[in-house]
């Protein structure tokens, strides 16, 4: 006769497996839900410019923020920069005293990093005008927004809302011919913002290449 012990022992064992994946599911959740959210405030941050200057997003309280997650390597934000489009977003709202920072994740040992210079000097080539080009080699910044494409874009409002997120427009392609036929989503979402409305359409799908985040 089996001893009692010993046929419990399983259950116990099983158990206690179920019990530990599902702490692990919970931490899972809560790691998604700690990113950052449409309607709640923005990520407080500091981060470092191309030129080396300390920039946070304090700074621009009181003002409209676009967050532009970019990198050259990408065929999709090259799409974009190529076309001029990012370039002729960045003026047009800039010269509306809204602050522009485009933001580069992409983690040091990535065959596609550039270093500060020389991405400056790319956006510089590009006739990119952002207020400032942030590094995030650490992926910090990145994983607080929860941005997972290049690009990934994000609009905050004076209050420090974060009131848009997703992506630049509406067709998710690498082609620059499909861009004059798309909704140009962040465009309408900065229109809406500064005549102080909500925005109609505050969160839609990115589309790019995957951030290669540093592991």
């Amino acid at each position: 006769m089996p001893s009692p012990i010993r046929t419990l022992r399983p259950r116990v064992q099983r158990r206690a497996a179920l019990l530990s994946l599902a702490a692990c599911a919970t931490l899972l959740a809560g790691t998604v839900q700690a990113a950052a959210a449409v309607g709640q405030p923005a990520p407080a941050f500091t981060l470092t410019d191309t030129s080396g200057k300390t920039r946070t997003l304090a700074e621009f309280k009181g003002k409209t923020v676009v967050l532009e997650w970019t990198n050259p390597g990408c065929p999709f934000v090259r799409k974009h920069y190529d076309s001029a489009n990012m370039p002729g977003l960045q003026k047009e709202f800039t010269g509306k005293d809204v602050v522009w920072l485009a933001v580069n994740s992409t983690e040091k040992a990535a065959s596609d990093y550039l270093a500060p210079r020389a991405l400056a000097g790319w956006i510089q080539g590009k006739s990119g005008a952002p207020t400032a080009t942030l590094m995030d080699e650490e992926g910090t910044v990145g994983k607080a927004y929860g941005a997972r494409t290049t690009p990934h874009m994000y609009i905050v409002n004076p209050q420090g809302t974060l009131v848009y997120a997703g992506g630049i427009d509406s067709i998710a392609s690498a082609r620059a011919s499909d861009i004059q036929a798309a909704t140009n989503y962040v465009r309408q979402g900065l229109n809406e913002t500064l005549a102080g409305k909500p925005i109609s359409q505050a969160q839609t799908q990115p589309y790019g290449c995957t951030i290669k985040y540093k592991s």
